[in-house]
């Protein structure tokens, strides 16, 4: 299960502030901060079949390996965002749903694929900023994400910071995101990367049905003219 906080950034000046923050140093695990960036692929069938049963699969490019990850389930409480979620290593970025044939979810993947291929919907590439928190009661992870989100129909930046639980109880997680968001004024941020690109796809798709409706509209207009 996959548990995270997430909240937007509004400037520069306070993702340096956040990144550069005491409020955690006495539970900051020694050599844990990295900076890495993160390359990903969301691939659904053309129909929208994985989307539309809240399925995403995704390839990510983690610095010098691949991670293939299969998330579903998932739901949200303000920037509370929970998720069952698989990960496994694979060689390259080349989808391949059968790698999570062994497990649960996986089964339930290739039931929706059927006989579909899939493709890439939507790509997000940023850079994340990291470090681990360790309260002697839970281990945490804070991340600066700056990238962008990228699809067929628009894209979308990303600035923001979440807070992800490794261990502990979600109680403290939100303990600790309250303090972060309390000092820096921070938003919600109600939609995973993930989702934000579907909206992007789906509001894309509505306005181009719109414009070919209003296409249609005019050339008839003109025809019944004549």
């Amino acid at each position: 299960m996959e548990i995270e906080l997430k909240y937007k950034i509004p400037t520069e000046a306070v993702a340096a502030d956040i990144w550069k923050d005491k409020i955690f140093s006495d539970m900051e695990e020694e050599d844990s901060r990295e900076e890495v960036c993160l390359d990903a692929r969301y691939y659904d069938t053309c129909h929208c079949d994985l989307s539309k049963k809240q399925i995403a699969y995704r390839i990510r490019k983690e610095g010098e390996r691949w991670v293939a990850a299969l998330k579903c389930n998932g739901t949200n409480e303000g920037a509370l965002h929970k998720r069952i979620e698989i990960s496994v290593p694979v060689i390259d970025g080349t989808p391949d749903p059968s790698v999570f044939s062994e497990s649960e979810m996986g089964e339930e993947l290739m039931e929706v694929l059927g006989d579909e291929k899939v493709e890439c919907v939507l790509e997000t590439r940023f850079h994340r900023k990291r470090f681990r928190i360790d309260t002697g009661t839970g281990i945490f992870e804070l991340s600066v994400d700056k990238g962008v989100i990228l699809t067929n129909y628009g894209k979308e930046p990303i600035f923001e910071v979440e807070l992800e639980l490794f261990s502990g109880e979600t109680e403290e997680l939100v303990e600790l995101g309250e303090q972060l968001q309390e000092k820096y004024g921070l938003e919600v941020q109600e939609l995973s990367k993930y989702a934000r690109g579907i909206e992007l796809i789906k509001k894309g798709k509505r306005e181009a049905k719109e414009a070919a409706a209003a296409g249609r509209e005019q050339a008839a207009q003109y025809h019944s003219e004549r």
